[in-house]
């Protein structure tokens, strides 16, 4: 199953990972060692909120780069040639050193650092249904994010040691991110029929669903106080989006 994106939504997405891979003062070579990747000139002149842009990767495609809570370190997912599929990977931003994290079977997404400690990750990944890598959506129709059922949601060390799975509900579980306190994970799972909001203890315990609508519901944030969540959203009104949507 997949699901085609609203085109408000792709425009966030690729500024905001844009954003969040080119901010360092620094570049990552695929030799380890940083360079000076002044991004400049990609600012446009009446833009007021960037400043100092800079490239960190320059091979591949990378994305989903989110900071660990000291801001020592990124975690992303990348690959880099065709046939391959995403891995997640973490960057020292003082180094340079980047490691992979995942054990390269299936493909990999959404990773997040397990706050408040950063001792340990979170990704979702379809190894344990399929080792190989899956095929990919047909981007013919526009931005397509696939919606492979063997994603499930997994926890384990920086170095990817002590892999542990959290969700094993049939279908997508993905899109975890992390409480700041390391207590509750928010997620998106297809669990119930459609894509929606759930919450769970970080052991994987007490799954709640928060949102029951038809659509789209995911990519969820805590707050920083823990007590509220923000996530896209996209619900189909007419009859012709509402079979356009759960024709997908």
């Amino acid at each position: 199953m997949s699901r085609t994106k609203p085109i408000h939504y792709l425009i966030v997405v690729i500024f905001a990972i844009a954003f969040m891979g080119l901010m360092r003062s620094r570049a990552l070579k695929q030799n380890n060692s940083f360079v000076d990747g002044s991004a400049n000139e990609l600012i446009l002149e009446k833009e007021s909120h960037f400043k100092n842009l800079q490239q960190l990767t320059f091979s591949g495609e990378n994305a989903e780069a989110y900071f660990s809570s000291d801001s020592k370190k990124l975690i992303f997912q990348s690959h880099d040639g065709e046939g391959m599929c995403d891995q997640i990977y973490i960057m020292d931003l003082e180094t340079g050193a980047t490691e992979r994290v995942s054990n390269g079977q299936g493909v990999t997404t959404c990773p997040y650092f397990q706050y408040p400690n950063n001792e340990k990750v979170v990704y979702a990944s379809t190894h344990l249904e399929d080792k190989d890598c899956p095929t990919p959506p047909d981007f013919s129709r526009g931005y397509v994010w696939k919606l492979y059922e063997g994603y499930d949601i997994f926890r384990s060390n920086l170095d990817g040691s002590n892999l542990e799975q959290i969700t094993n509900e049939k279908g997508y579980d993905a899109e975890a991110t992390v409480a700041e306190d390391g207590s509750k994970i928010v997620y998106t799972s297809i669990s119930s029929g459609d894509l929606e909001v759930w919450t769970m203890n970080s052991d994987g315990s007490d799954k709640r669903m928060l949102t029951n609508k038809l659509g789209y519901d995911g990519g969820p944030f805590f707050s920083h106080d823990g007590n509220k969540i923000v996530w896209r959203a996209y619900y189909p009104e007419t009859e012709k989006e509402i079979s356009d949507y759960t024709s997908l």
